[in-house]
């Protein structure tokens, strides 16, 4: 962060200092949340969470070396502190404030990104193309809360020249309070699905809360809006930003043409004009290909040649821990481990992704539950067992209760003379598979990170017959 005096933090986060402290004493740590990551100089933000008081924490932070808590409740500790109503509230004032100062040194751009699915991945590329143009910040994970994307700005310095932030959201609102914070230059919306459609009451608030990430950009912004989806493409009236539409389809100022998936990667043909350049990513999965679009777009409104841009995003090995990544175990069989998140389109387009990149070799899929989906639960189950069946996955493992039907529904279609295996957990899968597993094998595990198949996932992929 950069550094701020005691008296001046306090006076933004609108907070009380400590009797005795020195409102000169100068801070610039890191700013964290959970005192296992403070380190000597950090500032340590306390808030009272739905299970945990981050205040019950605080004497471990001054211990571990924190220069500062912020908490809601006067404490007596070695350090000073500043008390304020709320702490989730003190880290916004904090983060918008370090952003704007930042922001009018006049090197700082801002890249906000949203959608249904795609995020982290359209993060890490850029993180990639940008941060061989300049000091880079993206955060590691899916910092993208109303607690993790308020630390990810707060990481920033004076010497800082881009800024990527994702913006997730449990409700309408979310997104706008971290526009406010982050106030971005460019904002990219993916796409519009049915992740977390359970917690959002359906599909149609979801674009509305995901349309908040442009509906508030001034006319010098841009908007990236993929033209592919409805539902994103529709946003282009919601806005006076710039807007630059990616995607496949001949409207697109930034389009992808012939695009090619393989056990090596996809490659593409990018169009934008009269100019075209071949793109041949690591990463497994055509669905990435709207990541890349995405990434690429905003490359060049911030004036990264495509020359540049290009091999920068060709280096990127995998999209994430967890997402996509390539496990080739010692025996012949490749472990595809995507289980940090589900949703019924990322599910859909694993599933699809490993038919693809097989090619001759027998495919194996092992499928969680699909959380926060509502009402829509047991449909969206049932149309990826559908769908497993007419991509003739020839084996399906499907774990847990939650999951079964998928499971269901793949043993209904008559046509299919593959298998269907319902176990209760992670190890009963591990044991099926154990035995189930032969050299030359293509095993996708997915499932929503609550079902904990990305663990499931590293062990398959250690083991060897």
């Amino acid at each position: 962060m950069i550094a701020l005096r005691l008296g001046e933090l306090a006076r933004v986060v609108g907070g009380e200092l400590s009797a005795g402290a020195d409102p000169e004493l100068l801070v610039d740590g890191s700013v964290e949340t959970d005192s296992r990551e403070v380190g000597p100089g950090s500032i340590f933000v306390a808030y009272r969470g739905e299970a945990l008081d981050g205040a019950d924490y605080a004497a471990e932070a001054a211990r571990a070396g924190a220069a500062l808590v912020v908490a809601e409740r006067p404490l007596e500790l070695p350090v000073p502190v500043v008390v304020v109503d709320s702490g989730v509230a003190a880290l916004q004032a904090l983060a918008r404030h370090v952003v704007a100062e930042v922001r009018a040194l006049g090197g700082l751009r801002v890249v906000g990104i949203t959608g249904s699915n795609g995020k982290t991945t359209t993060k890490n590329l850029l993180r990639e193309i940008l941060g061989a143009e300049g000091p880079t910040i993206a955060p590691r994970g899916s910092f993208n809360n109303h607690v993790g994307a308020p630390i990810s700005m707060l990481r920033i310095d004076r010497e800082t020249r881009f800024l990527v932030v994702e913006m997730g959201a449990s409700s309408e609102g979310d997104i706008a309070r971290l526009v406010d914070i982050a106030t971005p230059d460019v904002s990219v919306v993916l796409k519009v699905g049915l992740a977390h459609a359970g917690e959002f009451g359906g599909i149609e608030v979801t674009q509305r809360a995901k349309s908040e990430i442009v509906r508030t950009l001034p006319a010098a912004a841009a908007a990236i809006l993929n033209l592919d989806d409805p539902r994103v493409a529709a946003m282009r009236e919601l806005t006076a930003a710039r807007v630059i539409g990616f995607g496949l389809g001949p409207d697109a100022e930034v389009r992808a043409e012939d695009v090619r998936a393989s056990a090596e990667g996809t490659a593409f043909c990018l169009r934008i004009g009269e100019a075209s350049h071949e793109v041949r990513l690591r990463i497994l999965g055509e669905h990435h290909v709207y990541n890349a679009l995405a990434a690429l777009a905003v490359a060049r409104e911030l004036g990264v040649p495509l020359a540049r841009a290009i091999p920068a995003l060709e280096g990127v090995a995998r999209a994430e821990r967890w997402r996509m990544e390539v496990l080739e175990r010692a025996d012949g069989v490749t472990i595809i481990n995507d289980a940090y998140n589900a949703s019924p389109d990322s599910t859909a387009a694993a599933v699809k992704a490993l038919a693809q990149v097989a090619g001759e070799r027998r495919t194996v899929a092992v499928l969680g539950e699909m959380t926060e989906l509502g009402e829509v639960a047991d449909e969206e189950h049932d149309r990826i067992g559908r769908l497993a069946v007419r991509l003739d996955i020839r084996q399906l493992v499907v774990v847990g209760h939650g999951a079964r039907h998928i499971h269901n529904a793949a043993g209904l279609e008559g046509s299919w003379d593959g298998e269907s295996i319902l176990v209760e957990d992670a190890d009963a899968a591990y044991d099926v598979l154990r035995g189930l597993l032969r050299s030359g094998d293509v095993v996708l595990v997915k499932s929503s990170n609550s079902a904990g198949l990305r663990f499931l996932g590293d062990r398959l992929g250690e083991a060897s017959a």
